[in-house]
């Protein structure tokens, strides 16, 4: 009876060890891999999420993904400057902020370049195309792995932006690339560069009379509550890059190295699908809040057109390469 008591009691002990074991912390991973970000709730915040789901599942937790959206990790200048030093391991931004890495990346928001939505899709998923693009920035320590479509970009103004007389003498928010400043010099306003998180104080502070910007950025920092007419163009489509930080990449194994840049590669038409689906439940959005959406007329459509059409052929032939990347983007555009 003894023994058999020895005995019950040492299987108990084994049991509550095991017990205690499966409600202890789970093993760290490995790697920590931090995403940054200057917006949320809207497409690029997608692309994190999905990224973390497909990553940490893929291999298997040895990387925790962390996820930073609305310049939670600094400036987006500052975030980018941090994967190229490895301090920051993955970004999403419109792809304009990444040329002062590599001016290349200006070219997408070359105005009349891309039709639509879909059409843009088409044109960045082409074969050699999307080889190209997820190639920029290899010699600056940035590892493209994805570039999705975010929506077209629409105006907006304090006041009204209802004609393209309503541009003149205006001061409007760019990105900074040589194509917005073009196009905003041609429809007579003054283009202002500005980081994501200055826009709206810059409007209530007078700094800028509007900006340039899809629906979903209008509704997230609540643009609502200064105006409510968004302008629709229908001249510029925004474009997102997500990168990786190259100095990080290389600290990882082969395995999980391919893990990250597959994953990034792989999420491309899913979220570019979803792009067109989240917009629209933005455009909702901002109606509920009282917004609403105008055109300009039918004149000043054509006038557009006609204006803007060599812009891109203006503002690159000054550096061959990227001349070279905007004929390929513009030959490939012209296919679809």
């Amino acid at each position: 009876m003894q023994k058999c008591a020895a005995t019950i009691r040492s299987l108990a002990a084994v049991a509550a060890l095991a017990v205690a074991g499966a409600a202890g912390p789970a093993q760290a991973a490995d790697f920590t891999m931090k995403i940054g970000l200057g917006t949320m709730n809207d497409i690029q915040h997608q692309w994190a999420n999905w990224m973390k789901e497909g990553i940490e599942a893929d291999s298997k937790g040895r990387i925790e993904v962390k996820i930073f959206p609305r310049n939670q990790l600094g400036t987006i200048a500052s975030q980018i400057e941090g994967m190229q030093l490895g301090t920051v391991e993955a970004f999403i931004a419109p792809a304009d902020f990444f040329a002062g890495v590599d001016p290349r990346f200006g070219t997408f928001s070359i105005p009349v370049l891309f039709k639509d939505p879909t059409h843009a899709e088409k044109v960045l998923l082409d074969r050699e195309m999307n080889k190209a693009i997820l190639g920029l920035g290899a010699d600056k320590n940035l590892q493209v792995v994805t570039v999705t479509t975010y929506a077209m970009a629409h105006y907006f103004g304090k006041q009204p932006l209802r004609s393209l007389d309503d541009f003149k003498g205006k001061k409007l928010r760019v990105n900074a690339t040589d194509a917005e400043r073009e196009k905003m010099r041609r429809f007579g306003a003054t283009a202002v560069a500005m980081d994501l998180a200055e826009v709206v104080p810059g409007l209530q502070q007078g700094t800028i009379d509007g900006t340039m910007s899809a629906t979903a950025v209008y509704v997230i920092f609540k643009f609502f509550d200064i105006a409510k007419v968004l302008t629709e163009v229908h001249d510029t489509m925004i474009i997102s890059t997500g990168a990786v930080s190259r100095a990080w990449l290389d600290k990882l194994p082969a395995d999980l190295r391919q893990i990250v840049v597959d994953q990034g590669r792989k999420l491309q038409p899913r979220l570019m699908e979803h792009s067109r689906k989240l917009d629209a439940a933005m455009r909702t959005k901002w109606t509920d809040a009282g917004g609403s959406f105008v055109t300009l007329p039918d004149a000043d459509k054509a006038k557009v057109k006609s204006n803007l059409a060599d812009v891109g052929d203006q503002v690159t032939k000054g550096n061959p390469s990227v001349a070279t990347f905007y004929k390929q983007l513009k030959a490939t555009a012209a296919k679809y």
